[in-house]
C-alpha cells in the first residue's frame, strides 16, 4: 500500500499568486467584493491551518473570521513579495498565538470536526483524507503543522522553513517523522486487516 501525501496539492501557481496580489491590492482600495472573492479562494487552508494548531474548531473559526478582519483592516500595508498566502497564513498562525495565550487548554480534534472540512475539498483524494484524518490524531503539533502546511496548502518546505521559522533541516526532518509515523500506522493496520 502506497500512499502519496506530497501530490494532494500542488504548488500555488504564478497565476493564483497573481490573483491572491491582486484581490489583495483590491482589498486595499477598499473593494469589499474582493474580500469576499479572496474568502472564497482561501478560507479553506486557512480554517485547516488554524484548526491544525487550535485544535478546536469553534476557536479556529472565531479565527478565521478575525484573519479576514485583518486583512481587510491591513491589506493597504500589504506589498507583493510574490507570496501572498504566506502573508495571510502569518496573520492566521498570529491570531493562534494570541488565541492560546489566552487559553491555557489544548484538546484534541473529533472526528467529526474534521470530516466535513475533509469532505469539502475536491483536490484531496480518498486515501489523502485518510492520512490527514491520521494526522489529526498521530501527529505532534509541529508535525500536523508541517503537514497541513506542505499537502493542504502546498507549500514548498523552503517556505514552511521560513514560515514558521525553523531550519529547513528541521522541516524536513519533522515532515518525513509525520510520513514515516503516518506509513507505519497504516502498514500496522493493514497487516491487521489481513489477519
Amino acid at each position: 500500500m502506497v500512499f502519496c501525501l506530497t501530490s494532494a496539492n500542488e504548488t500555488t501557481t504564478d497565476g493564483s499568486v497573481a490573483q491572491l496580489d491582486h484581490l489583495l491590492f483590491q482589498i486595499a482600495s477598499s473593494h469589499s467584493e474582493a474580500l469576499g472573492v479572496l474568502y472564497r479562494s482561501t478560507s479553506s487552508t486557512v480554517y485547516a491551518f488554524a484548526l491544525s494548531i487550535l485544535k478546536n474548531p469553534q476557536d479556529a473559526e472565531d479565527v478565521l473570521h478575525d484573519t479576514y478582519v485583518n486583512i481587510y483592516s491591513a491589506a493597504s500595508s500589504y506589498y507583493s513579495a510574490g507570496k501572498p498566502m504566506a502573508w495571510i497564513l502569518t496573520i492566521t498562525r498570529n491570531l493562534c498565538l494570541l488565541k492560546l495565550r489566552g487559553k491555557s487548554r489544548m484538546t484534541d480534534i473529533p472526528p467529526e470536526n474534521w470530516e466535513p472540512y475533509l469532505n469539502t475539498c475536491e483536490s484531496i483524494t480518498p486515501e489523502d483524507k485518510l492520512i490527514l484524518y491520521e494526522c489529526m490524531n498521530r501527529l505532534s503539533e509541529e508535525e500536523r503543522q508541517i503537514v497541513v502546511l506542505h499537502a493542504v496548502a502546498g507549500f514548498r518546505y523552503k517556505e514552511i522553513a521560513s514560515f514558521m521559522q525553523f531550519p529547513l533541516s528541521t522541516v524536513l526532518s519533522k515532515y518525513h517523522r509525520a510520513i514515516k509515523k503516518l506509513k507505519n500506522y497504516l502498514k500496522k493496520e493493514s497487516e491487521n486487516d489481513d489477519q
